[in-house]
This record gives structure tokens, sequence and C-alpha cells, in this order.
């Protein structure tokens, strides 16, 4: 049974900011695991830029003493090199991890606004989202 406009458009809201909280929770997942794996390649990259003569020439006492311009030119390709495979890493982790967490069950559909009756859950069980109980490890995430 389809609901009335104004409770379509009310609930079509509450779906639309649940499914907008989810968004933000796994972005902001992939923005921390990104940068806490990729931080190696962060350090080396900014220092080898930062002692390079023909880029910002720092005259921090290490860039004098330690770095010159081969060993910066050295750096700045070592952390483009070791950054494809960190992405990968750093793509696992995620995915397993949002996986686990059953993150992409979180998102609703719409016509949960349109149809009255409509279940929380697409699945018998499973997931953060008020499905919790007894739920099914063999559920897919694109299911």
């Amino acid at each position: 049974e389809q609901r009335n406009p104004w409770c379509c458009l009310a609930w079509t809201l509450v779906i639309g900011t649940m499914n907008s909280l989810v968004f933000l929770i796994n972005l902001l997942l992939m923005f921390v695991i990104f940068t806490v794996v990729l931080l190696p390649t962060i350090v080396v990259v900014y220092f080898g830029f930062q002692c390079h003569s023909q880029v910002l020439h720092s005259s921090a006492r290490y860039c004098k003493s330690i770095l010159d311009d081969n060993s910066s030119s050295a750096l700045i390709i070592l952390g483009f090199v070791i950054m494809s495979p960190l992405i990968v890493v750093a793509m696992a982790i995620y995915c397993s991890l949002a996986r686990r967490l059953r993150l992409f069950m979180c998102f609703q559909p719409y016509s949960l606004a349109v149809y009255k009756g409509g279940r929380w859950c697409r699945y018998e069980g499973g997931g953060p989202c008020g499905c919790a109980r007894g739920w099914n490890t063999q559920v897919k995430a694109w299911v």
C-alpha cells in the first residue's frame, strides 16, 4: 500500500538522512585507513620535496647535512614507487573492515518511503542497522 504524499516526503527525508550518515561514516573510515597506511609515502615524499633545491630548498639542518639533490630525488621516487602497493593494502583493509561491520547493508532503499509495511532490513538477519539478531554470514553486500 502506498503512503500519502506528506508521509512519503517525511520518510524520504529520514531515509536520505540515514543514507547520508552511512555514506559519511564510510568516507571517514576510508580517509582514516588511507591516511594511516599511506603515512610512510607521505613522509618520504614530503622530505624529498622539502630538501630538493629545485622545489622548496629548506634551510633545515638535515637538508644541508644529510640530504642533497640526488638523495632528495631518490626519496621522491621511492615514495611514489611504494605508493601503489600501499594503496592496494589500504583498499583491502577498508573493504574487509566495511564487510565485517556490514556498512554497505545499512543503505536503505527509497521504496521504504513510498510503500507501507516495508522492512528496515532487506535480509532475515545481519548488520548493525537494527537487524543484528542471528545474522547469516553468507549474505553478500552487493546482493
